[in-house]
């Protein structure tokens, strides 16, 4: 009782002491600044409506959709993940959907810091010039609030599921998009938030959801390391689909970002959430990070993503070299109109000689220097043209001109120093998400379920199988630097068929350790829990011999897996002693070495003696003991789980 009360006033000491301390800086704050104007010159009455409407949207996925208000902390998570691009409803909720309560919250905290920023920078207010606020539809800024804005998040949140490496699930892609976009216009603001404000506000939350937390020393299961369970591919593929999109919105108003601060901004976010761990998977809880290739890809893409957005429009190559390509084509017909001096008039305008404004004179015979007042020689007009700036070569245009390859070396020629580097991002964001799209064209067969027993609900079967080949990933056979997705693994495996799911959500060494653990499947209305028990004895000296049941929630336990035998390494009156799991039940074997006769007891459920082969054993609560002849010893101990 005294703990809750303690708790309580604690829960309102932190709500106050927040609130006291950003009421009192806003007092001392004398530099004149009103933050109310700020926000409200580009958000509706301040507020960031459409970061709002999107919180509350995932918020609902994980309430109503995943049954999260049924079970706060265990919500349905398998069917809602993005399995394949024939099962549309994993890969349309994915993006919007989590594993937890914890996921959820993190990435929730992680909108609320990064979203408003993008929104800010967006506006809810038109920006073009001449174009008033009302004035259509898509200039209303209540629309562009609830609707475009919501629905833009939205497009990029589907865009991540489809586009990403496996089965993933979170809003977090959608988060790195915010980042991605706010840090074109206002870096160090978005990196504060996103590595500072973000761990604040986590921070008070748990606070105030838990004040007082009591930890004890435990063993932890068998896990993969931190890194390997983040989605990385699906990070860095929002947070670039997010930059993208500003670089192009921010040019086309000329808004532009201190070049330093960018750099800054994007080398110290990439590597404060983790953009560098570029990592596989050998199978056998096996994984490979290539920590040194990641650094390098990190750095180079900061330098690049920076001229993307602040590099000038200098054309990319050489004048000399740009020369060479612009006055090449397959019959040379821009170097001959060069060579003689056509008016520029004509190139442009693809008539004839006539049709020039110029003097005729130049035409005629005539002094080909007699120009008209404040124009140049032809000749040197036309190169003007070609060598010149983008828009003038661009006027020109020519039957040859218009064939594939000189098409390819204009646009080449013509490339300014920002478009060469924002296509480099453009084609790493390819690079990125192409090989998403033969993972995910993944096709379940009908007999997939690898165990020999298995439980079936609602089209799902769950089984337990070991060193059997993940489908999921093995579905597209690739060999790299040693690597490949050939990967094996153990443990309760769930499969639909119906919906392309292929899963194995509790690996061998978790269960081994807990000694049981329970799945929830389902889909939208419904969902239905089975839990999965192991049960073993250790062989003294030797390993365990164990056996695993399923039971669905309201029936009775099935039998759908048993290990090998596992012998001890002790000799008993010249006899061997094994430990049999079979059929739901244990046994020891007891085998005579010399001739190789055996005979066999089954442990009893229950403290007592048993006999076989001329040995006496006794249970001892989690100890069997063998005793010949007086010398007793120790065959085999129960295993024991950590819960």
């Amino acid at each position: 009782m005294q703990m809750r009360l303690l708790a309580a006033v604690l829960v309102g000491l932190v709500a106050v002491t927040v609130v006291t301390s950003v009421g009192a800086v806003r007092l001392l704050d004398r530099s004149g600044r009103r933050w109310g104007d700020v926000l409200r010159a580009r958000l509706v009455m301040g507020v960031p409506w459409g970061t709002l409407v999107v919180i509350c949207f995932v918020l609902s996925i994980y309430l109503f959709v995943q049954d999260g208000v049924s079970d706060w902390h265990r919500p349905v998570v398998i069917p809602y993940r993005a399995w394949s691009y024939f099962y549309p409803l994993g890969m349309l909720t994915a993006p919007f959907s989590h594993a937890n309560e914890g996921h959820l919250v993190g990435n929730l905290a992680g909108a609320l810091v990064a979203a408003p920023i993008a929104e800010y920078a967006w506006g809810h207010y038109p920006s073009d010039r001449g174009t008033e606020s009302f004035s259509s539809w898509r200039r209303n800024p209540w629309i562009r609030a609830l609707v475009i804005f919501p629905l833009a998040v939205i497009a990029v949140g589907i865009a991540t599921s489809y586009f990403a490496l496996g089965a993933v699930i979170g809003f977090s892609g959608v988060v790195y998009a915010f980042a991605g976009f706010a840090i074109v216009r206002y870096p160090i603001t978005t990196l504060l938030a996103l590595t500072s404000t973000q761990g604040a506000l986590l921070t008070v939350y748990r606070a105030i959801n838990q004040p007082i937390f009591v930890a004890t020393a435990r063993a932890s299961p068998p896990s993969p390391p931190s890194w390997a369970t983040i989605a990385i591919q699906g990070h860095a593929l929002g947070f670039l689909i997010g930059f993208c999109c500003a670089a192009v919105l921010f040019r086309r108003r000329g808004e532009r970002s201190n070049p330093v601060r960018l750099w800054i901004a994007l080398i110290l976010f990439a590597f404060a959430k983790s953009l560098w761990q570029i990592y596989w998977f050998r199978g056998s809880d096996t994984y490979v990070l290539y920590r040194g290739l990641g650094v390098v890809v990190v750095t180079t893409l900061a330098v690049v993503a920076t001229l993307a957005v602040v590099s000038s429009d200098r054309p990319l190559l050489p004048q000399s070299v740009r020369r060479r390509l612009e006055t090449r084509s397959p019959s040379g017909s821009i170097r001959r109109i060069v060579d003689l001096g056509v008016p520029s008039a004509s190139v442009q305008s693809g008539g004839s000689a006539s049709d020039s404004p110029v003097d005729s004179r130049s035409n005629s015979g005539g002094d080909s220097s007699a120009v008209a007042p404040g124009d140049t020689a032809p000749g040197t007009r036309v190169r003007e043209l070609v060598l010149g700036t983008r828009d003038r070569h661009e006027a020109i245009r020519t039957p040859e001109r218009a064939s594939g390859e000189s098409t390819t070396r204009s646009a080449l020629a013509s490339m300014t120093r920002r478009e060469t580097a924002f296509l480099a991002i453009v084609v790493v964001l390819a690079l990125i998400s192409g090989p998403a799209v033969p993972f995910n064209i993944f096709v379940l067969e009908d007999d997939s379920s690898p165990g020999e027993e298995s439980i079936t609900v609602e089209g799902y079967s769950i089984t337990y199988a070991e060193d059997v080949e993940n489908e999921l990933i093995s579905f597209v056979d690739i060999s790299m630097f040693g690597e490949d997705t050939a990967v094996e693994t153990s443990g309760v495996i769930v499969s639909n068929s119906d919906r392309n799911i292929w899963d194995d959500p509790v690996s061998a060494d978790r269960l081994a350790f807990s000694g049981q653990s329970t799945i929830h499947v389902g889909g939208p209305g419904w969902r239905e829990s089975v839990t999965a028990f192991r049960r073993g004895w250790s062989a003294t000296g030797g390993e365990t011999a164990y056996q695993i049941w399923l039971q669905r929630s309201g029936e009775a336990a099935r039998h759908v897996f048993t290990s090998e035998p596992k012998q001890t390494n002790v000799q008993l009156a010249g006899n061997n002693v094994t430990v049999l799991p079979e059929d739901g039940a244990f046994y020891l074997v007891v085998e005579d070495i010399d001739d190789g006769s055996t005979e066999s007891v089954r442990i009893p459920g229950e403290d007592g003696t048993f006999e076989a082969g001329g040995v006496t054993f006794e249970r001892d609560g989690g100890r069997i003991y063998g005793e010949v002849d007086e010398t007793r010893v120790q065959v085999a101990s129960r295993e024991r789980y950590n819960r």
